[in-house]
């Protein structure tokens, strides 16, 4: 508990002494956020520094002075993270260089995510602590995938890095949601762990992480609520991302840390549905998609949307925990 605490607190202190130097530093070298074209009510957040995302990535790597240093799993969890981030600061340098809001297109994204979730995914699999196997819905009770694990796992990394980046579009909206998930993923782990469920160090790492992560992002939210002092850009989003995949994949609860995960899912349903709609039958479901910009369209504060959301993410966190208590 001591140590949990300790990675958050850390992380937050360490969090907000890099943040004031990264809007700096990203402000000297001009490399404020280009906005799209479409997204006309965003225009005044041109130029906003952007990249925030470094300094959760690098105020994550305190909390493994906190972890297992036996344990391999808590190293390669933030590797992976900085592996999403680097990918994420590749579209970001591509766009503020060429002051464009597109970075890398779609393909290339899709190939590097794929190619670092193939690696872990496979690790993962082969893992004696992780295998093919994971945690039915709130319960202890085991589902074995065998050979399909692996494909499952690449799934979740698509999944939560392309959600994750999908919901990064408001002040705010991100980094509150994610905290909060990070918050209840600690206590989800610690109720398994104290049913003896989940054992061993590694799940100790895991939690200390996730606190860390989510210190990281509560003092990233003292510069990024509305009006943002700084972005996260895909820096972050996919660092958050590729961080959160991976916890659901090596603690095996990825199936119970759906509902905390609502929003984000609501963030990619809505997009998936606006695509399918409009190439169909040339009509629009919402006036903007990811979700959040059509609440925006609607006149709802950007602030108000990420309040929202943030609670939504609470109340199931809360179920979350209630139905793990009750089956376990």
């Amino acid at each position: 508990m001591i140590a949990v605490l300790c990675g958050f607190l850390t992380a937050f202190a360490v969090a907000m002494l890099l943040l004031p130097i990264n809007i700096k530093l990203v402000k000297r070298l001009k490399a404020g956020q280009p906005i799209l074209s479409y997204v006309d009510n965003h225009k005044k957040k041109a130029g906003t520094p952007t990249m925030g995302g470094i300094s959760i990535v690098l105020a994550l790597f305190t909390a493994l002075f906190y972890t297992a240093h036996e344990n391999r799993i808590a190293y390669i969890i933030v590797i992976v993270t900085l592996g999403y981030a680097l990918i994420g600061f590749i579209d970001d340098f591509i766009k503020v260089r060429f002051k464009d809001n597109k970075g890398l297109s779609a393909a290339q994204k899709l190939i590097f995510q794929a190619l670092l979730a193939v690696i872990v995914s496979v690790y993962a699999y082969y893992d004696p602590n992780i295998g093919g196997t994971v945690y039915a819905p709130f319960t202890p009770k085991t589902l074995e995938l065998g050979r399909l694990a692996p494909l499952y796992y690449i799934f979740i990394f698509a999944a939560f890095t392309n959600s994750v980046n999908l919901t990064d579009g408001l002040d705010g909206l991100a980094a509150s949601v994610t905290a909060t998930n990070t918050l209840f993923c600690c206590a989800i782990m610690g109720i398994a762990m104290f049913a003896g469920v989940l054992v061993g160090s590694f799940v100790s790492d895991m939690i200390i992480l996730c606190a860390a992560l989510c210190g990281c992002l509560c003092a990233f939210l003292c510069y990024n609520t509305h009006p943002a002092r700084i972005f996260m850009g895909d820096t972050g989003s996919m660092a958050l991302g590729g961080f959160l995949a991976c916890v659901a994949i090596f603690n095996r609860m990825s199936l119970s840390m759906l509902l905390i995960g609502i929003m984000y899912i609501a963030s990619s349903l809505s997009v998936i549905i606006q695509v399918i709609s409009f190439k169909t039958t040339g009509k629009r479901v919402f006036l903007m998609a990811p979700l959040h910009h059509h609440f925006e369209r609607k006149g709802v504060f950007e602030g108000k949307i990420a309040v929202i959301y943030t609670l939504v993410t609470f109340v199931c966190g809360i179920v979350t925990v209630a139905l793990m208590l009750t089956l376990y």
